[in-house]
């Protein structure tokens, strides 16, 4: 549990429903923050075959993804996702997550990625994490900087989001300078 009535656990196909509930829940709230998606990712269906790719990407160690489910219902409230592991000299990944309009400004995105976080620096042994937002998201601004993520510069035009290429604040947090494993 990460949070009074709120668990968090490996997401696996039996929530695709669940994802697909929450995402036509949060459609409109999302809507400034995503890339247009098909009607098709919506639904149960759409969100069956993106976690099967999810979970292919986990399987070979490119990826982790994280369902938050209220602990009474059983609703899916969020996602928070590491893509993009890479092992070696790098050793880091990117950081990505949302969290149900309802339950914004109640800690439940800082909770996901302080559990993430650990287990990126405890089991994963990466020493980079790496997030970028839009410039004018502050309240995940605000998560990133609460969870130790610093600031490192902006990337003009880097992500196609509602509709045009948009500039993003980019953000790392170093969680070990170890060596990365041989």
């Amino acid at each position: 549990m990460i949070s009074d009535g709120v668990d968090i656990r490996e997401i696996g196909l039996g929530d695709a429903a669940g994802v697909a509930e929450a995402l036509g829940r949060n459609r409109a709230h999302m809507a400034p923050y995503e890339p247009p998606r098909p009607a098709e990712f919506y639904t149960e269906r759409g969100q069956r075959e993106r976690i099967e790719g999810v979970l292919a990407e986990r399987d070979a160690g490119r990826a982790l993804q994280y369902v938050l489910l209220d602990t009474d219902t059983g609703a899916v409230l969020g996602l928070i996702t590491l893509t993009n592991i890479v092992r070696g000299p790098l050793c880091s990944a990117s950081v990505g997550y949302w969290v149900d309009g309802e339950r914004t400004g109640r800690g439940l995105a800082s909770a996901a990625l302080a559990e993430v976080i650990r287990v990126a620096r405890d089991e994963l042994g990466l020493h980079r994490l790496a997030a970028g937002t839009l410039l004018d998201n502050l309240a995940s601004q605000r998560v990133l900087a609460k969870a130790g993520f610093e600031e490192y510069g902006v990337a003009p035009r880097y992500l196609y989001i509602d509709g045009a290429w948009r500039d993003h604040r980019l953000f790392q947090l170093l969680l070990h300078d170890d060596p990365p494993p041989a």
